[in-house]
């Protein structure tokens, strides 16, 4: 055991590397805002006994903040740069699941087939039930095969090799219940993802992670060998047992790199969060990156066995109910402050590490420490939620109005500055639902109580076909909404006004 270190030293020990940040962009993060995320990341390292941690933040596809604090070795005592290399354990996850999106696409791969269809081994498993469906891939994206769960195992199973993993599969696994019945997360499951990368691509599955991924992206210090890399940057994993830390082993690449593997630095991750945040928001121009923008967006879905529970209250900020599913390598929430998260996080002997993507904002936040199972989950939500005060994710990113769209809101204007529904085209269903008597009423009653109204004001769309809009009025404001019917030509089946309330 290393020297036994008391929490003074632990906080003499996390000094930190100078904070690397970009200009502030328009409703990015100020000097202050980045202050607090310093500060609490700070707090936390020294609370969690962290030894060596570095995190990033990315806002509108730009890594605005890197700051590495603590020590890669405690032996060597070299500090932690953005370019130190931590393993990021089941954040790992994210580049199988793309992997295997990436051949779905390519035609080689087909998400419903039975995963037997790419491992011969699994043809003769037994089932835990006679009506038991076969494994899918799309089971295995999902954590529904209906697996145990198996985070203290797996993580201990990154160094086996591919032959005895072969003898495994041939065996076949207990089952926790029938595949397709709930969600359930394996590590199993994505080591038997990351041979199906294999026997598709026809190469080593950490070798077509590479090639495909992490090449294209300009992640040249990015791997799964940790060996081969550069070992002054390597970031070595410690255990805090008895108030002091314990060198974790160094584990070797092996059949289980699919489902926590990659080692990686600051500077190099970010790339990957600029990446996926890149896939948001759909739309036209050129798609050049290693994946089409679509099947990025595709990790936000999966099973879909959604839960719901109330936000950790560590976390701060008022009582905030969330409802959660897990995509592919992905958890998804729906969170009250925040909006949707897309976030997963790593839990491996010697180190901890959590990636939170806020992709209708354009904001992505990660962390790494090295310490086992120390995932930055705590700081990084606190960040999140103080950046959030701070008014840096205070929008959306914002969706552009549609020909049509732009067509049916002039519409609406017309039946609001005429008084008649017959100003607009409408869907047959509108004069069904109010006859044009009751439209003129209504409108006539609504300038009565509000007075002259901008209507010039923008409208914010919610889809292609739906808008909302408000207008500054003498006496009040008027909120409305128009959308479109399905039809090619533009037609209004729905069409609001009413006053704001205060």
């Amino acid at each position: 055991m290393l020297a036994r270190c008391t929490l003074l030293f632990a906080m003499m020990l996390f000094a930190v590397t100078p904070a690397t940040s970009a200009a502030p962009e328009k409703n990015g993060p100020d000097k202050a805002a980045l202050e607090e995320v310093d500060r609490i990341f700070d707090t936390w390292a020294i609370d969690a006994h962290v030894p060596g941690l570095v995190y990033g933040l990315v806002v509108d596809g730009k890594l605005v903040h890197v700051r590495g604090g603590g020590l890669q070795d405690m032996v060597a005592r070299k500090p932690v740069t953005p370019d130190s290399l931590f393993r990021i354990a089941s954040m790992s996850k994210a580049f199988t699941a793309l992997a295997i999106l990436k051949l779905r696409d390519e035609g080689r791969i087909v998400l419903d087939a039975p995963a037997e269809t790419y491992v011969p081994e699994l043809k003769g498993w037994t089932y835990p039930t006679a009506d038991s469906p076969k494994i899918t891939v799309r089971n295995l994206l999902t954590h529904s095969a209906g697996f145990v769960e198996d985070n203290p195992w797996g993580d201990r199973q990154q160094v086996m090799p591919e032959a005895e993993f072969t003898a495994v599969l041939k065996a076949g696994v207990p089952f926790a219940r029938a595949p397709g019945l709930g969600m359930e997360y394996s590590n199993f499951g994505y080591a038997t993802l990351g041979r199906i990368v294999s026997n598709v691509s026809g190469i080593r599955y950490e070798e077509y992670i590479r090639k495909t991924f992490m090449v294209p992206l300009g992640m040249a210090s990015s791997g799964y060998d940790i060996f081969a890399g550069p070992q002054g940057r390597r970031v070595i994993g410690y255990r805090w047992q008895d108030n002091g830390y314990v060198r974790e082993p160094d584990m070797k690449d092996g059949a289980f790199g699919a489902m926590g593997g990659v080692e990686t630095s600051a500077q190099d991750y970010a790339k990957w969060v600029e990446f996926l945040l890149s896939a948001w928001p759909a739309r036209d121009g050129a798609d050049t990156g290693p994946v089409k923008r679509a099947t990025v967006r595709e990790i936000v879905t999966g099973a879909n066995f959604v839960g719901a529970g109330m936000r950790n209250a560590a976390y701060g900020g008022a009582p905030c109910r969330q409802a959660s599913a897990y995509g592919m390598a992905w958890r998804v929430i729906d969170d009250c402050d925040l909006g949707r998260v897309v976030t997963h996080t790593g839990g491996y002997p010697g180190y901890g590490s959590v990636v939170m993507l806020l992709p209708d904002k354009g904001v992505g936040l990660f962390a790494f420490a090295s310490k086992t199972y120390a995932g930055a989950s705590l700081p990084a939500y606190r960040a999140m939620l103080a950046l959030n005060k701070a008014g840096v994710l205070a929008a959306d990113r914002t969706m552009p109005v549609s020909g049509g769209l732009a067509t049916a809101y002039e519409a609406a204007r017309a039946v609001w500055r005429t008084g008649g529904i017959e100003a607009a085209p409408v869907a047959n269903n509108v004069l069904m639902d109010r006859d044009a008597p009751r439209w003129k009423t209504l409108v006539e009653g609504l300038k009565k109580e509000v007075g002259t109204c901008d209507a010039d004001a923008a409208i914010t769309p919610v889809s292609a076909m739906e808008g909302k809009f408000v207008w500054t009025c003498e006496h009040g404001r008027i909120a409305g909404r128009v959308q479109r019917a399905p039809t090619p030509e533009v037609k209004l089946q729905a069409l609001e006004f009413a006053v704001q309330a205060p």
